[in-house]
């Protein structure tokens, strides 16, 4: 992957620098609310690599955010493939992010999102974007209003991966971007 510049932030593939807060980032209470399960240090380094490989393999995914001034890794912002969920169309894309609370309320998110909005719609010619979080993860909802993305509640879900014994963690939300949507907001 040719990393990304943002006004603020580098968008790059992982390092094995990033492994402590990579680990801090999928261990953390506050980070995890709204994930059934933490990563100890051992899962979070297999994800990491997992992350890393798609990205070599696919040129995007999940890719690191790292602060441009001062080569800090703050967590991840990227997009990548949605095969996990059989319900949604083949080739689909979402677009996520999971940071370090420290670096939560500074825009870090919709900046990096939006640059990978304007990668994935310019560069890959894709036709939309989705995203999708537990209903109550008003944060991330929040960032999906501002860059643009609409929610569609006739595709609202439960979602497959998360175990019966965390039931206020199963309705996620399902927001959407068209290109030409992006493209009209652009001009």
């Amino acid at each position: 992957m040719k990393p990304i510049r943002t006004e603020r932030l580098i968008l790059r593939n992982w390092e094995d620098r990033d492994r402590e807060l990579f680990h801090r980032i999928n261990s953390n209470e506050r980070v995890m609310e709204f994930f059934p399960f933490r990563r100890d240090r051992a899962r979070a380094d297999a994800k990491m690599d997992e992350l890393r490989a798609v990205i070599e393999r696919d040129g995007y995914g999940f890719a690191a955010a790292e602060i441009a001034a001062t080569g800090e890794c703050i967590g991840f912002v990227g997009i990548t493939g949605t095969g996990h969920l059989p319900f949604l169309p083949a080739g689909s894309i979402e677009i996520g992010w999971r940071l370090a609370p420290e670096f939560w309320g500074k825009g870090y998110v919709t900046e990096a999102a939006d640059a990978w909005l304007a990668y994935g719609f310019e560069t890959l010619g894709l036709d939309e974007i989705v995203s999708f979080a537990v209903a109550d993860n008003h944060r991330s909802t929040a960032v999906m209003e501002r860059i643009g993305m609409t929610a569609d509640p006739s595709a609202d879900f439960d979602h497959p991966g998360i175990p019966d014994s965390h039931p206020a963690l199963k309705r996620h939300v399902f927001y959407r971007l068209t290109a030409k949507n992006w493209w009209k907001n652009r001009s």
